[in-house]
């Protein structure tokens, strides 16, 4: 059987959350802002939804606003309330979904510095307050978790000094819901960004959690939907699918934290006994599930793919990234050094992994390791001999 540890990149439906859609791929149809019954109905879903989203952050339901996903939460959040003239800190290692928007508001006249890092992977508080101190600044993005490294950041510790110098505080909560525990109010954000298929459920939906004391300007127009933020129908099944996938993520956090903790100790402990493995931002907190390392004598693609050529699944960074063949931005912003960045592969555990699939990946990893160590010995040899 393949074996599926890149569950930061996306996870499978769960059946539960399957049965909750059925409904809706046929039966219950209406467009939501009809007033007759097929309307209501449908409305009455996504209101549902909408409390049980709420509910997995601890908010009230009219703060949530529905998206397609990460990106655009992420989108709406930066451009909705910032404009020309004023001045965003980013940290340098966010999602492309918040860098790229960091640079496309660069291109409108606003100003733009990104927060560095300290080496193992944590935003540089005494940077950000040399950044806040240089003048006005209207926000503030930095990550709940990050999604390579699965390092917490300080976001109380942002937010507190972000609200001293008058900025609002955007945190990318996406990896972190269902993983951790996640209370609006510890967080101290404004605006929070969340995302359906990180949680086991449907892909192509997603939210941004939101101050509803603030003013923020829609990407879409068109119609009063979402309260007037974002224009369109709603995608009733895949937020009836969202729903559900965040009440059952809040009822099992815990077990599922504590599943994917016991798994990554099994990696780790496993991954020490492979002389030279490097694991990114060991010692400081992190996601349970996720793990970071490079492995001598391999680049991270080639890596990736020898384990695919074994039916293991693991991923070589941010799937928004892959394929481009540059080392990862994240380690790189650490200090990591360019040729360990590029050998770097994540693996990132979910609730149905074993025990048993651990003690796969670490054998052939094994395997891997011996066989490139006794390739490059045949061509010292052979070297040798010449």
């Amino acid at each position: 059987m393949p074996i599926y540890f890149d569950h930061n990149a996306t996870t499978a439906i769960d059946e539960r959350v399957l049965e909750s859609m059925q409904p809706y791929l046929g039966a219950v149809f209406g467009n939501p802002s009809s007033l007759h019954r097929f309307g209501r109905n449908a409305r009455d879903a996504i209101n549902r939804a909408r409390e049980q989203v709420a509910s997995l952050v601890g908010v009230q339901s009219a703060q949530v606003l529905f998206t397609s996903g990460g990106t655009e939460a992420n989108n709406t959040a930066l451009k909705g309330v910032v404009g020309e003239g004023d001045r965003v800190l980013i940290s340098a290692i966010e999602h492309p979904s918040v860098l790229e928007v960091g640079e496309a508001l660069r291109a409108r006249g606003v100003a733009v510095d990104f927060i560095p890092v300290t080496n193992q992977g944590i935003v540089d508080l005494a940077a950000l307050d040399a950044l806040l101190a240089q003048g006005d600044v209207r926000l503030v993005s930095v990550m709940r978790v990050n999604n390579e490294t699965g390092v917490l950041q300080p976001t109380q510790a942002i937010a507190e000094r972000a609200k001293a110098a008058g900025a609002l505080y955007h945190c990318d909560a996406v990896q972190a819901a269902g993983k951790l525990p996640l209370r609006w109010q510890d967080t101290g954000a404004q605006l929070l960004s969340l995302s359906s298929h990180k949680i086991h459920g449907p892909k192509g939906v997603g939210a941004l959690i939101i101050d509803k004391r603030l003013e923020l300007s829609p990407l879409v127009h068109g119609g009063g939907h979402e309260q007037g933020l974002r224009a369109g129908t709603e995608n009733l099944l895949a937020i009836v699918g969202f729903g559900q996938a965040a009440e059952l993520a809040l009822a099992e956090q815990s077990s599922r934290a504590d599943h994917c903790q016991d798994l990554l100790a099994r990696l780790e402990t496993g991954l020490h006994a492979l002389n030279g493995i490097s694991i990114f931002g060991e010692g400081r907190a992190r996601l349970p599930n996720t793990c970071q390392f490079s492995v001598p004598g391999f680049d991270g693609e080639a890596l990736l793919m020898a384990l695919d050529r074994h039916e293991i699944a693991v991923s070589s960074g941010s799937a928004c990234s892959s394929g481009k063949g540059e080392p990862s931005h994240v380690l790189l912003a650490m200090g990591i050094e360019e040729s360990l960045a590029r050998g770097a592969v994540r693996v990132s555990f979910g609730k149905d992994n074993t025990a048993a699939e651990v003690e796969q990946l670490l054998t052939t990893l094994g395997e891997l390791m011996h066989g490139q160590s006794h390739m490059a010995g045949r061509f010292a040899g052979v070297m040798g001999s010449a």
